[in-house]
C-alpha cells in the first residue's frame, strides 16, 4: 500500500522543522539564570528521536535509476546502559509525492524500514555536546509504481551530533544532523527487475531528541573532621573524629591520618600533646571506599578533611604573702605565709629570702628571726616555682622597734624659801616657809624612790663675814668651825621635813650654792638621776659639824626692842 501525503503539506512540515532549529539554539544562547538547571548534567538514559529525513537511493531497475526522496520522516528509541553504550531502535520512511511519478527518470515511490542495533555516544562540555556513532541491521521495503513492495534486508551505520537546549527542563535536545550511510537488499520478481541492491545508499536526518532519566555518577563521599578539645595545654590528650557521608554499605572503607603525634587509623585518633610546643596545630583524614583492594581509584571514592587544635602555653603561677605578725621586737620571730596558685594546678614549690636575719622554712611557710636584724622594716621575699621552671614572686616586710629606753631622769628644781624677812633670824625657817616645804614633802612621798637636795644659799656681806671669822680662828691655838648662814639654813630646812613632816632624814641631802642671796633652793633627785650632773656649783654640807637650829621663838624684851627699833625707823 502506497501511503500518500500532499506536496503541500510536506512542504510545511519541513519549513517548521527548519524553523525550530534556530528558536531552539536561541533559546539556548539566551537561557536565563531563571530558568531551572538539569537536576543530573550527567548523560541519559533514554533517547527519543524524531525528525525530518532525506534519502538517496542508488540503484536501478529495468534500467531506471532512483533519484532522492526529499520527503521522509524518522523516529528512534535508544536506550542507553551507562554513560556511552546503548541499544537503538530505529524507523523510517520515505515517500516520493505523485505530482513527481510522472518521468521515467524515478521508477520507485517510498521506501520505509525498520532496524535495530548498538550506539556509541561521548557527551562533550559537560553534556551539551554529544556526538554519537551507530551500526544496526533490520527490514527495509522498497516500492515503485511498476513494482509491487517487497521487503528486503537492511544494514546502517552513521553517526550524529545532538546540541542540548534549556528547555523542557534540559531535557530537550537538538540533533544538528544524523548522517547514515544504508546498504539494502531487495528482491523483485522477475518481471520487475529481479534483485536489486541499493549498494550504497545515504540518509540525512535532523530533528529532536527527548532525553528521559539521567545516568548520574554516585554519590561522592564526603568527610568530616573535629578536634576535642580545640584547645589544650601540653600533655593534654586531644581526638580527632572523622565522620563521613555517601558511602555505599557494599564496599569497603578505610580511613588514614597524618600529623604530628597522630596515632590510630580509624574513625577517631588521639594526638599526644606533650611534646608539642605551644601553636597551632593541624591533622589531615582521608577516608576510601570501594572494593578491597581497590580503594579510591574513583574519584568519588575519596574524600579529604582537615581538622585543627590549639596547644597553649602553660600559664605561670601566681603568689601572694603575709606576715604574722608584721612588727616584732628585735629577737622575735613572724610566720611568713605564702599563697601559690597555679591555673593549670602544676605542683609549686616555695622558697624565700630576707634582707636581713634569717628566714626558714618550706612549703607556704616559714619562719622570720630578727635575731641580727638592725630596727626598721626588713624585706621578706617569696618565690613560687611549677614544675616547668615558671615563677611568680611576691613580697612583704617585717617592721623591727627599737627597744625601749626609759628617759634618763633629770633633776627637777622645786620652791625656793627666802629668808630676808627675820633679821634676827636669818637662817630659822618660818612659817611661810611652810607651804614650800609641804609640798616638797608630797613629792618624796609620792615617789618614795626620790630623793632631795637642799641648797642653801648667802648673800656677799654674809659671805664676807664667815670669811673674816674663818680668818680669825685660824690663827687661834683651837679654832673652831665656823658655820656659815648658807649651810645653816639647809640644815634647818632639813630639819622641818625630817621633823615635821616625818620625811626619813637619809632621803635629803644638803648643800650650799654660790648664788648671791639669802634662800633656799628645794631640788627633787628622781631615781637614777644624778644632781650634781644636772645642777653645778654645789659644795655638800658635813652635817657632823653643822647641826640644825632649834626652832625658838624671839623673847618678849628682844621683841619690844625690836618694834620700838621698827617705831622709830
Amino acid at each position: 500500500m502506497y501511503v500518500r501525503v500532499s506536496k503541500s503539506v510536506g512542504r510545511v512540515l519541513a519549513l517548521a522543522f527548519v524553523a525550530l532549529i534556530p528558536i531552539a539554539m536561541a533559546a539556548q544562547d539566551a537561557a536565563k539564570p531563571a530558568v531551572k538547571a538539569p537536576a543530573d548534567d550527567s548523560a541519559s538514559k533514554w533517547d527519543i528521536f524524531a525528525g525530518y529525513s532525506a534519502l538517496i537511493p542508488n540503484a536501478r531497475i529495468n534500467g531506471f535509476g532512483y533519484n532522492s526522496i526529499d520527503y521522509g520522516a524518522i523516529l528512534s528509541i535508544t536506550r542507553f546502559f551507562n554513560k556511552n553504550v546503548g541499544v537503538r531502535f530505529e524507523g523510517d520512511e520515505h515517500i516520493l509525492l505523485p505530482e513527481s511519478n510522472i518521468t521515467t527518470s524515478q521508477p520507485g515511490d517510498d521506501f520505509s524500514g525498520g532496524y535495530g542495533g548498538v550506539v556509541f555516544r561521548f557527551p562533550m562540555a559537560d553534556g551539551k555536546v554529544t556526538p554519537s556513532f551507530h551500526a544496526m541491521v533490520g527490514a527495509e521495503q522498497v516500492g515503485s509504481i511498476p513494482q509491487t513492495d517487497v521487503f528486503g534486508y537492511a544494514f546502517t551505520a552513521g553517526g550524529s551530533l545532538d546540541v542540548a537546549t534549556p528547555a523542557f527542563d534540559h531535557h530537550l535536545s537538538i540533533r544538528l544532523f544524523q548522517a547514515d550511510y544504508q546498504y539494502v537488499h531487495a528482491n523483485f520478481s522477475a518481471a520487475q527487475g529481479g534483485s536489486t541492491s541499493f549498494n550504497p545508499q545515504g540518509r540525512v536526518s535532523a530533528g529532536l531528541v527527548y532525553s528521559i532519566g539521567s545516568f548520574a555518577p554516585p554519590p561522592t563521599v564526603t568527610l568530616a573532621c573535629s578536634a576535642s578539645p580545640a584547645s589544650v595545654f601540653p600533655g593534654d590528650p586531644v581526638t580527632v573524629t572523622a565522620t563521613a557521608g555517601a558511602l555505599d554499605p557494599k564496599f569497603n572503607v578505610i580511613y588514614s591520618w597524618s600529623g604530628t603525634g597522630v596515632t590510630g587509623n580509624g574513625v577517631t585518633v588521639t594526638v599526644a600533646t606533650g611534646p608539642l610546643a605551644a601553636g597551632t596545630y593541624t591533622v589531615k583524614g582521608t577516608v576510601k571506599e570501594g572494593k578491597a583492594g581497590k580503594e579510591g581509584l574513583k574519584p568519588w571514592e575519596t574524600a579529604d578533611c582537615s581538622a585543627s587544635f590549639t596547644v597553649k602555653a602553660f600559664e605561670p603561677p601566681t603568689i601572694s604573702c603575709t606576715a604574722n605578725p608584721s612588727t616584732i621586737k628585735p629577737g622575735e620571730t613572724s610566720t611568713i605565709t605564702s599563697m601559690g596558685m597555679s591555673p593549670q594546678n602544676r605542683p609549686l614549690t616555695y622558697t624565700y629570702s630576707a634582707s636581713a636575719g634569717s628566714i626558714n622554712g618550706s612549703g607556704n611557710t616559714a619562719s622570720f628571726s630578727s635575731a641580727g636584724a638592725p630596727t626598721g622594716a626588713v624585706g621578706i621575699t617569696c618565690n613560687v616555682s611549677d614544675d616547668k621552671g615558671q615563677t611568680a614572686t611576691a613580697s612583704t616586710s617585717v617592721t623591727i622597734t627599737a627597744p625601749y629606753v626609759a628617759p634618763v631622769p633629770h633633776t627637777q628644781a622645786l620652791c625656793s624659801i627666802t629668808f630676808t624677812k627675820d633679821k634676827e633670824r636669818p637662817t630659822r625657817v618660818d612659817n611661810e616657809a611652810k607651804a614650800c616645804l609641804d609640798e616638797v614633802a608630797l613629792d618624796l612621798q609620792r615617789q618614795s624612790d626620790a630623793t632631795a637636795v637642799i641648797v642653801g644659799e648667802s648673800d656677799a656681806k654674809e659671805k664676807a663675814r664667815t670669811e673674816k671669822e674663818t680668818a680669825m680662828e685660824a690663827r687661834r691655838k683651837h679654832p673652831k668651825p665656823v658655820i656659815d648662814d648658807a649651810a645653816q639654813r639647809a640644815v634647818n630646812t632639813k630639819e622641818y621635813l625630817v621633823t615635821e613632816k616625818g620625811i626619813d632624814a637619809s632621803r635629803i641631802s644638803v648643800a650650799t650654792g654660790a648664788t648671791d642671796g639669802q634662800t633656799v633652793e628645794d631640788y627633787l633627785v628622781p631615781s637614777g638621776a644624778t644632781f650634781t650632773a644636772d645642777v653645778n656649783g654645789t659644795t655638800p654640807v658635813d652635817e657632823t659639824v653643822v647641826k640644825p637650829e632649834v626652832r625658838k621663838p624671839l623673847g618678849e624684851k628682844h621683841h619690844h626692842k625690836k618694834a620700838a627699833e621698827a617705831a622709830t625707823k
